[in-house]
C-alpha cells in the first residue's frame, strides 16, 4: 500500500486496507487451488493503465497471493515475459521496487492471434503447466479471462477460450470471462453479441464490466438511500424538482478521434456509465443485497423510462474536433449531449432526470445533483439565492454535500447559501480509496465459489433495456435528424443545454461555489 515501508510484506496490507469496507472484504474466499488470471490484449493501453495496476494493488494488499495466483498476458505483439513486464512496470505506483518485482514475477506472456487455435493451445498449455506445478495435492483450478480488447473480437476470442482454454473437466473450480464496454452500438448489435456469447458461456460466467459501478461514491448510493431515515420520505416527486447526472472532461479526443467517432459521447458515457448511476438513484429498495435482487430493481426502473423526446435532447460538437485527420469532415458525432429521461412510475412521475456528458468543457468532474423543490412560504425572501441541493461528487475530490440556506453571521437577519459537507479527503485521511477496477476484479475471484459477486456487473436483460431506451435516438442522430451544435472548447457546452435545463425546472445558484476543504487553513 502506498506509504508502507519497503520491508513490509504484501500481506500486511490486508489488515490496514479498510477502504473496501463491506463485510465481504473481511472474508476472503475459502476456495482452494490455483487462480490463473489471463489478460487478453495485454500489450494495449487499457491493460497497462488499468488492468495490470488494479491486479498489482490487489496483490499489494494481500487479496491476490503469490502462492496461488499467476497472471498470463496474451496479445499479438511479439514480446517476451520481460518485455511485457518492462512495458507495465512504469504504471505500478505506490510501492517499493521489491514489491513491484515480486508482482512482475507472477506474469508470463504468450503471443498469438485472436482468431486461430494455435495461440490459444499454447496459452492453455502454459496455464496447465502452472496448474500442474501448484496442484500437488488438490485438483482445483480457477481461470479468469479479462478481455481488454475491442468488442469486435469478443466472439472469436470467446470461441477460442471455449474450445481450448476452459478449466479441465477433471478439475473442480470455474472459468469466468470479463468483457469490457462498449457492448454493441445499438440494440440489434448488443443482442447479437449477447446471443453469440450466450451460446458459449452461461450468464453467471460472464461479467460485463462497467467501471463506474466500482467507484466508491457510486457504491455508496444504496447505503445513502436505504440506510438513512432522513432520505426515505424525501426521495420522490413530492420533494425533488429534478436530478442531474453530469460527466465533464476538460480535454478532447486527444488523437483518438477516429475511434471516438464510431461511438460518440452517448454510447461512450451516457448509455452505460451515467445510466448505471441513474439506476441506483431512481430504483426502488431491493428485497436484499443479493446481486440478483439489486439487478432486478435496476431492470424495473429502466423498463419504466419513457421514450426520449427529441425536444428534450441537446447534442454538440466542440470546435476543432474535425481537425483530427481520422475524423470525417462531415461528422455529426456528438462530443456533448444533454438528455432528459422521464420515469413513468409513482415515485418519479414528472421529475426530469438530466444526463449530461461532454468533452473539451470547462472542468473535469462527475457528479449527481438532486435538487429539491422550493420551501413553501418564503418568509426570508431567499428563494432567489437557490434551492437545497444534495450533491454527490464522484470524481475528483470525492465528496457529498448538502446546499442549505443559513443565516449570514452578523447583526442582520440576512441569509446565504452554505453547505453541510462530507469530503473524503478530510474525513478519511488515512484511507486509500480503491480504484474501481480493483473492486470489480476482486468481485469476480474472491467471494462466492459458485457465482462470484455480480452485483456490480451488467446483466443481459439490463443491457437490453438500456439499449431500448437509447437506440431510437442514436439512429436518428446517425441519420442526421438531430444536428450537433458547435461549442467552444473550455466552455460549459452549447448554451442550448443550459436553456433546456432551465426549462426542466433546474435553478442554478449564482454566486455560490463549493470549495473542497483542505487542512491547509488549520
Amino acid at each position: 500500500m502506498s506509504g508502507r515501508s519497503s520491508d513490509s510484506s504484501p500481506l500486511s496490507g490486508r489488515n490496514s486496507f479498510n477502504s473496501l469496507s463491506s463485510f465481504k472484504d473481511l472474508e476472503l474466499s475459502t476456495e482452494s487451488g490455483c487462480l490463473s488470471i489471463v489478460v487478453l490484449g495485454a500489450s494495449g493501453d487499457l491493460a497497462k493503465k488499468k488492468t495490470f495496476p488494479a491486479l498489482f494493488h490487489l496483490f499489494q494488499q494481500g487479496f491476490l497471493q503469490s502462492e496461488e495466483v499467476h497472471i498470463f498476458g496474451y496479445a499479438r505483439s511479439n514480446l517476451s515475459d520481460d518485455g511485457l513486464r518492462d512495458r507495465i512496470r512504469g504504471y505500478l505506483k505506490g510501492a517499493s521496487d521489491e514489491h513491484v518485482s515480486q508482482f512482475l514475477q507472477l506474469i508470463k506472456y504468450v503471443s498469438g492471434s485472436y482468431d486461430s487455435g494455435e495461440g490459444f493451445e499454447l496459452l492453455n498449455k502454459t496455464i496447465s503447466e502452472y496448474e500442474t506445478s501448484k496442484n500437488s495435492e488438490s485438483r482445483s483450478s480457477r481461470r479468469l479471462f479479462y478481455l481488454a480488447l475491442p468488442p469486435s473480437v469478443y466472439p472469436s476470442v470467446c470461441r477460442m477460450i471455449r474450445s481450448y482454454c476452459m478449466n479441465p473437466s477433471s478439475h473442480t473450480g470455474w472459468t469466468r470471462v470479463i468483457v469490457e464496454k462498449p457492448f454493441g452500438k445499438d440494440l440489434d448489435s448488443a443482442e447479437k453479441l449477447s446471443a453469440e456469447l450466450g451460446k458459449l458461456f452461461e450468464e453467471e460466467q460472464l461479467y460485463r464490466i462497467d467501471h463506474y459501478l466500482g467507484k466508491e461514491l457510486v457504491q455508496n448510493l444504496l447505503v445513502l438511500r436505504f440506510a438513512n431515515r432522513l432520505f426515505l420520505p424525501l426521495w420522490n416527486r413530492d420533494n425533488i424538482a429534478n436530478v442531474q447526472i453530469v460527466f465533464k472532461e476538460d480535454f478532447g479526443t486527444e488523437g483518438r478521434g477516429g475511434y471516438f467517432d464510431q461511438y460518440g459521447i452517448i454510447r461512450d458515457i451516457i448509455q452505460n456509465h451515467l445510466l448505471q448511476v441513474f439506476c441506483l438513484v431512481a430504483m426502488e429498495k431491493p428485497v436484499s443485497l443479493k446481486p440478483e435482487h439489486i439487478r432486478d430493481e435496476k431492470v424495473k426502473v429502466l423498463q419504466s423510462v419513457e421514450p426520449i423526446n427529441h425536444e428534450e435532447v441537446v447534442i454538440g460538437q466542440y470546435d476543432g474536433y474535425k481537425d483530427d485527420s481520422t475524423v470525417p469532415d462531415d461528422s455529426n458525432t456528438p462530443t456533448y449531449a444533454s438528455i432528459v429521461l422521464r420515469v413513468h412510475n409513482e415515485r418519479w412521475e414528472g421529475v426530469p432526470f438530466i444526463l449530461k456528458a461532454g468533452k473539451a468543457l470547462n472542468s473535469r468532474k462527475a457528479e449527481i445533483r438532486v435538487q429539491f423543490k422550493d420551501a413553501p412560504g418564503d418568509i426570508f425572501k431567499c428563494k432567489k439565492q437557490g434551492r437545497n441541493e444534495f450533491v454527490i461528487r464522484l470524481q475528483p475530490s470525492e465528496a457529498m454535500y448538502m446546499k442549505l440556506t443559513v443565516k449570514k453571521p452578523g447583526l442582520e437577519m440576512a441569509t446565504e447559501q452554505s453547505e453541510l459537507d462530507l469530503s473524503y479527503g478530510m474525513r478519511y485521511q488515512d484511507v486509500k480509496i480503491p480504484e474501481a477496477y480493483e473492486r470489480l476484479i476482486l468481485d469476480t475471484v474472491c467471494f462466492d465459489r459458485i457465482r462470484g459477486d455480480q452485483q456490480h456487473f451488467v446483466r443481459r436483460d439490463e443491457l437490453r433495456a438500456a439499449w431500448e431506451i437509447f437506440t431510437p435516438l442514436l439512429h436518428d442522430i446517425d441519420a442526421g435528424k438531430l444536428k450537433s451544435i458547435s461549442y467552444e472548447p473550455g466552455t460549459r457546452g452549447p448554451q442550448e443545454a443550459d436553456e433546456m435545463s432551465r426549462r426542466m425546472g433546474y435553478v442554478q445558484t449564482h454566486g455560490y461555489v463549493w470549495v473542497p476543504p483542505t487542512l491547509a487553513k488549520f
